[in-house]
């Protein structure tokens, strides 16, 4: 209305300017509080934003509690250690007693109903043929194709697992980890990545096959081990060697720093490894430290991120070194995937001698092979044959050692087979090893 009242007098009235005034002033007042509560409508949806964010994460802490297992926690107490099963003293030939993690493979009276079932099933010893023959890809398909069927049964899975870790196909390897995990309702098996290229050849081709020298630790890693680690300088360094830390039941920092210099000092030369026991050793080591606290030192730190490398667990390496980091305030050592590394789980006893290992590929003419088995066979009555590293075994050249392995079964000889991966332990048992010989897969 005033501004009519303008246009009528045909001239400024002062008391429409006032008025106008007064109207830009709550207009602008009116601007300035809607835009105060579009701000703390903003920050309300912001905070329940969080809100809701942080419930979902409880929500998936806590399902993650409920339907996986706890990680142990900084300074627990380590596990106990199973004791050792007592090897028979009444002769020497006999080696040890079945070791917790492994599981035997015998006649059929004497293996479990599921073993034996597993092990004659016409499927798996087809599958065993074909990638003994090479044809892995083929042996790929027909044991995804069997896995709906495999409810009781588990040997497929395992026989796919070590199927795609000789292959190096790790993100399968992972994809089939979660449908195991879920069906079984059990942790499934690590990714262990194959040996090195070198390692890896053939006999014909250079790969190794021979004793391996062994050193096992025992009781307390502590400043009396010196002389024993002393002794790794001299041995052959052109052997693998094959540590076993399944007698450790404690450390101190004064061990920890020994025995990471000899780890090091040992894969500077490329030295092809053996590790027994890494795991169990680590939880030991784990359980001494404590966040923000360095009255331990850093040794102990620095070989339990030394042993998760040689696990290949980078996701624990990378997650122990911010600890490590935070606790010292300095830069972690970077992970270096290991080369020339195999492991093996803890043995419940140790072996009555050093083993001779297998090479990674058994093929083709396998006459060096066997000179090199009659030559350990010539010094030792009790044989034990390390296939840690053993990938596949050709069928005519399993055939010509299921032949050896016959002839030197005479006289009652034991003979025993260690950490046999399950497409060549099927193998071996269509053949007839378990007649003559104990075989021990490696258990998942």
């Amino acid at each position: 209305m005033g501004l009519f009242r303008i246009f009528r007098k045909g001239k400024v009235d002062e008391n429409v300017i006032e008025d106008d005034d007064v109207d830009a002033a709550r207009l602008a007042a009116n601007s300035e509080l809607e835009r105060q509560r579009a701000q703390q409508s903003d920050l309300q949806r912001e905070i329940a934003r969080a809100t809701a964010m942080k419930i979902d994460a409880i929500e998936a802490a806590m399902a993650a509690d409920i339907f996986n297992e706890p990680e142990p926690a900084w300074a627990r107490k380590p596990r106990a250690l199973q004791p050792a099963t007592p090897a028979a003293a009444s002769d020497e030939a006999t080696l040890p007693m079945l070791d917790q993690y492994t599981t035997e493979l015998l006649g059929d009276e004497d293996m479990p109903l599921e073993a034996a079932a597993a092990e004659s099933a016409p499927i798996v010893e087809e599958i065993a043929i074909l990638y003994a023959n090479g044809q892995a890809e083929v042996a790929e398909q027909m044991l995804l194709g069997s896995l709906p069927d495999a409810t009781q049964d588990r040997t497929v899975w395992w026989m796919l697992f070590d199927l795609y870790q000789v292959l190096n196909k790790q993100e399968s390897f992972e994809n089939i980890s979660i449908d195991y995990a879920s069906q079984y309702e059990t942790s499934p098996p690590s990714w262990v990545p194959p040996a090195a290229a070198a390692s890896a050849a053939p006999v014909a081709k250079g790969g190794y096959a021979g004793v391996a020298p062994t050193l096992g630790l025992a009781g307390t890693l502590n400043a009396s081990v010196a002389p024993q680690l002393e002794r790794l300088d001299e041995m052959d360094k052109k052997q693998p060697l094959r540590l076993d830390f399944s007698r450790v039941n404690g450390v101190e920092p004064e061990g920890c720093a020994l025995l990471l210099a000899a780890l090091k000092k040992v894969q500077a030369g490329e030295r092809d490894l053996i590790v027994v026991g890494a795991a169990e050793l680590a939880e030991q080591v784990r359980a001494i430290l404590t966040i923000g606290n360095r009255d331990v030192g850093e040794a102990p730190w620095l070989l339990y991120l030394e042993l998760l490398r040689l696990l290949n667990r980078e996701k624990d390496f990378e997650e122990s070194s911010m600890d490590y980091c935070v606790t010292f305030e300095v830069s972690p050592p970077p992970f270096v995937a290991p080369k020339k590394v195999a492991n093996a789980p803890r043995q419940s006893t140790a072996a009555t001698s050093d083993r001779f290992m297998l090479p990674a590929v058994i093929e083709g003419d396998i006459t060096t092979l066997l000179g090199s088995i009659d030559q350990y066979a010539s010094q030792a009555q009790a044989l034990v044959f390390d296939c840690s590293r053993l990938a596949r075994m050709e069928f005519g050249a399993a055939s010509a050692l299921q032949s050896k392995v016959l002839e030197l079964s005479a006289g009652d000889r034991r003979i025993e087979f260690r950490d046999v991966n399950h497409l060549v332990a099927a193998l071996m048992r269509l053949l007839g090893y378990a007649d003559m010989a104990r075989l021990f897969p490696h258990k998942y």
